[in-house]
């Protein structure tokens, strides 16, 4: 077993490379809203303002909208014992360690930095796995945090997010601002949304090939942690199968944080899920966790797992 998460050179150059870029994007996107909107003040407050709300408090609102909170070692003996010792092995700090009562099976991490950071589970989840299972998940989760890959995504999303609001706020401030919709407003609120919507493409993309690449770096990640790549591999068969059960409507409502999901929150196996998810097909990562298991000689399977205590 590893003592600690490696480095990964190519998930660091990606997100490198993405950041630059997005960074390009949103320069010319600000530019552009000042010369159509004519007010600096007005973009620089709006840009300013979600990226702060986003950077700042990114665990607060994703654990307010997943309906978690934050659990102590005594009410979650368990689930801090397995966090306490991946962090010691990893050599990391400890993130805070939430719960949400949905019964979806998923898990997420979130926060600015390692000593910011924000680790949960679904009850859904737990029911579900045995415990190497999620030991596999968690390890998955905290190599997010140590790849420093949770905070980029945090702030790569935000310029998706500002685009969207750019678009209402011209949008409802032609509709109620009392001013005469002549030709000059129609073209610039025209203008407006279609710079906007080409800059959401762009960060759409940028962001999904991102994410999909980091979701195979946290696969290995926490596999070679853990040693146990077929528990992981298990647990990722597990919860895939049973998200096909879950209602729609639950579906919807987690959808929005589906690059922060150890599984994106969708029914797999359509065209149009797979064009757009923010994760790599479940025959992808299995492939993959079975060359780890390979390179390791690692006997047995995930069904070998032991089971919840």
């Amino acid at each position: 077993m590893r003592s600690r998460f490696e480095p990964d050179r190519r998930l660091t150059t990606r997100m490198v490379v993405t950041m630059f870029l997005l960074g390009l994007v949103y320069v010319a996107f600000v530019a552009a809203l000042i010369a159509l909107l004519k007010s600096v003040v007005l973009v620089v407050v709006i840009a300013a303002g979600v990226l702060a709300v986003q950077y700042w408090f990114s665990d607060r609102i994703a654990l307010y909208a997943m309906h978690g909170r934050f659990v102590t070692p005594e009410e979650e003996p368990q689930l801090h014992g397995i966090i306490d010792r991946l962090c010691a092995t990893a050599d990391m700090p400890k993130p805070r360690v939430a719960v949400s009562g949905m019964d979806l099976p998923n898990a997420f991490a979130t926060g600015r930095n390692a000593n910011h950071a924000v680790v949960c589970v679904t009850r859904g989840l737990q029911r579900r796995l045995t415990t190497e299972e999620l030991e596999g998940v968690l390890a998955h989760e905290l190599s997010h945090i140590a790849h420093r890959d949770v905070a980029v995504i945090t702030i790569a999303s935000f310029l998706g997010v500002i685009a969207g609001l750019v678009v209402r706020f011209a949008f409802y401030s032609q509709l109620f601002g009392g001013r005469s919709r002549d030709q000059n407003t129609v073209v610039i609120l025209a203008a407006v949304m279609a710079v906007s919507a080409v800059v959401y493409a762009v960060s759409f993309v940028l962001i999904r090939a991102l994410s999909r690449y980091r979701e195979l770096a946290a696969d290995r990640a926490g596999a070679m942690l853990t040693a146990k790549p077929s528990a992981l591999a298990s647990a990722l068969t597990k919860i895939s199968g049973d998200i096909a059960r879950i209602p729609t409507q639950d579906l919807r409502t987690s959808q929005a944080f589906n690059a922060f999901f150890f599984t994106p929150a969708i029914r797999p196996g359509t065209a149009m899920a797979n064009l757009f998810s923010t994760h790599p097909s479940l025959e992808r990562r299995l492939e993959a966790l079975a060359g780890i298991s390979a390179q390791l000689g690692e006997p047995g399977g995930g069904g070998d797992a032991e089971g919840r205590s």
